[in-house]
């Protein structure tokens, strides 16, 4: 088969379609013909020599894709040769082929098509899995998305207003807030020209969110510490404003506020089989009822790869890119 290969670590060029060895399914995983996957922060950190994949996986990219299953490996059962399915990756899914647990299999949600499926499994069990299984947000309080605009955002702001929450967003464009507006978000904030600690202050009467959902770590931790809610919860899904930042625990300890911080790459195959399976449980009825859509900004031929990198870099995207496999 062929995939992306990253001989060494460096710019999108550094991403090389190759023929390499097909992938074989071992105990418990099914053997997935790729149709697409779709690009991840982390892979361009994978890519740049920064986030090497956990022991074990798939030295590919891609954290996700669709396809079809080609094979069962020993003892699984429920799932069959042909079957149309999405799934969570530790790696791999830049390629036309890809040995996948089978616990972190989705079948394909009704009325979605094949390959606009690749864009759901990271973006969903992200979201569902700190919006809702860790920081717990329920119907009328206020969810604040950084990043409103990204596939994350997409399908936050789409997941909380399907359960009767109210969605602020950060965006650095006009066309970016638009977006979310469109998707439901009730308050929009341009990063670039506004203080979304004031906004927020402001659009909830002074009350402040109820949960955070921050893929920028350090530069925002003090101001969102200060615009929680009291009995907030500020969840950190990533480090593109870097690794170190001050707290005030003071300003943590008078809101009696908590903050968490995850992955899902490494994470033990039950702790992600329990994550697939609410997602399943919770989210694909609303896939299913049109309620809730993956969000695809463009799609590319695998092989070009090294593009679809420069797209995701340059953040002038709205939801996802996917790679369809040839």
């Amino acid at each position: 088969m062929h995939a992306i290969t990253i001989p060494e670590p460096g710019g999108p060029e550094a991403l090389v379609w190759d023929e390499v060895p097909d992938p074989v399914p071992g105990e418990g995983e099914v053997l997935v013909e790729v149709v697409a996957s779709a690009v991840n922060r982390a892979d361009i950190l994978q890519r740049q020599g920064f986030y090497n994949p956990p022991p074990g996986a798939s030295p590919y990219p891609g954290l996700e894709c669709s396809g079809r299953i080609a094979a069962l490996g020993p003892g699984v059962s429920g799932w069959a040769v042909g079957d149309q399915v999405c799934a969570l990756l530790a790696g791999g899914g830049y390629a036309e082929k890809v040995a996948v647990p089978a616990g972190q299999l989705l079948p394909v949600p009704e009325g979605v098509d094949l390959t606009r499926a690749a864009a759901l499994p990271e973006v969903v069990c992200t979201v569902w899995s700190n919006v809702f299984m860790v920081a717990h947000l329920r119907p009328g309080e206020t969810l604040l998305v950084h990043g409103g605009s990204s596939g994350i955002g997409t399908m936050a702001i789409q997941l909380a207003k399907a359960v009767g929450a109210k969605v602020a967003v950060t965006a650095g464009t006009k066309e970016k807030l638009d977006q979310c507006a469109e998707l439901g978000a009730d308050v929009l904030i341009n990063y670039r020209e506004q203080d979304f600690v004031a906004e927020i202050e402001q659009a909830t009467g002074g009350a402040g969110a109820d949960v955070i959902l921050d893929n920028m770590g350090a530069k925002y931790l003090d101001r969102n510490v200060r615009a929680l809610a009291v009995n907030g919860r500020l969840a950190i899904i990533g480090m593109q404003g870097g690794v170190k930042g001050e707290l005030n625990i003071g300003t943590l300890l008078s809101k009696r506020a908590a903050i968490s911080a995850t992955s899902l790459r490494a994470r033990p195959l039950d702790e992600k089989a329990a994550i697939v399976a609410a997602v399943r449980e919770h989210v694909w009825p609303l896939l299913a009822g049109g309620h809730v859509r993956p969000v695809v900004d463009r799609e590319l031929p695998m092989p070009e790869a090294a593009e679809a990198h420069r797209v995701v870099e340059g953040s002038g995207h709205i939801g996802k890119v996917l790679l369809v496999a040839p």
